[in-house]
């Protein structure tokens, strides 16, 4: 594995998630999800570069996948999959809301969607 793709297209797959997430969560669904004196910016900013790391990790290891249609594609595969695990496993513990289940989820393939396109992007320019 290409560690030096690994490293920048996984940095640049969290700051597309970070910055996805801030204008998704952060201004188009103000109401759904408000911010409060809890709310931990760095820990948010951490999950998002996991999340970008754990993109380019699938990506360079495992899917060979270097054009941004293909990563767009994918990430929008990988993001509705992994927000619906999530939202159930939630939901398990707390009082079910479809409208927020839904909004999370169709923010999460676009943000799956917007971290993969980056990441195959960066991973093809790379070679």
């Amino acid at each position: 594995m290409n560690l030096k793709n690994f490293f920048i297209a996984g940095i640049v797959g969290g700051i597309v998630d970070f910055l996805l997430g801030w204008i998704l969560y952060g201004m188009i669904f103000t109401d759904i999800y408000p911010q409060n004196e809890h709310t931990k910016l760095h820990f948010i900013f951490l999950g998002c570069m996991t999340f970008g790391f754990f993109i380019s990790y699938l990506y360079i290891r495992w899917a060979g996948i270097t054009t941004p249609k293909i990563g767009l594609a994918t990430g929008l595969i990988i993001g509705f999959f992994n927000s619906l695990a999530m939202n159930f496993f939630m939901y398990s513990s707390m009082e079910f809301n479809m409208q927020n289940m839904l909004s999370d989820i169709f923010a999460s393939i676009i943000i799956g969607g917007g971290v993969g396109g980056a990441v195959a992007f960066v991973n093809g320019k790379l070679k």
